[in-house]
């Protein structure tokens, strides 16, 4: 009788490559599905606030990405040699607007909205964007850092 041993060790690793492949398919019970949390900021130049629905970071194949939010108010400022353009002044939203807030400065610095608690760097000579849902009511200044220039007071109603 020929030794049984090489097919028995075969067949034992066909049986753990194939329960390697059932362990790998598609699973839909919802223990096996990917779980996202929403940041609150995407990336070190961008950066969402309380309330955003920014979007997350590239999902799991095969996870729902929930659809960008409509931009209500789309700002972009400029910062050279210490001077913000457009000038100071203040932007008006509705409560619920989504703002949309684009710096681009030639040193580096940081955003800040203030009420918001939102900060972004931003690296010289690119554009950092900030991009909140309105939903607190009041005036709030949107400032950098290091040169403490007030760019804009948002006014929300």
């Amino acid at each position: 009788m020929p030794n049984a041993r090489p097919t028995a060790r075969a067949g034992l690793a066909l049986a753990a490559l194939l329960a390697f492949a059932a362990a790998c398919g598609d699973d839909p019970s919802p223990a096996a599905a990917p779980t996202t949390a929403a940041p609150a900021a995407q990336t070190s130049t961008t950066a969402a606030g309380p309330g955003s629905d920014a979007p997350s970071p590239p999902a799991a194949t095969g996870s729902p990405v929930p659809p960008p939010q409509a931009v209500n108010k789309d700002l972009v400022y400029t910062i050279a040699k210490r001077r913000a353009n457009p000038p100071a002044g203040r932007v008006e939203v509705a409560r619920g607007d989504v703002v949309r807030i684009t710096v681009t400065s030639d040193e580096a610095d940081q955003l800040h909205v203030h009420g918001y608690d939102v900060e972004i760097a931003l690296p010289a000579g690119q554009p950092g964007t900030i991009t909140l849902t309105a939903d607190r009511t009041g005036l709030f200044e949107i400032e950098t850092h290091k040169s403490h220039l007030v760019l804009f007071q948002l006014v929300v109603r």
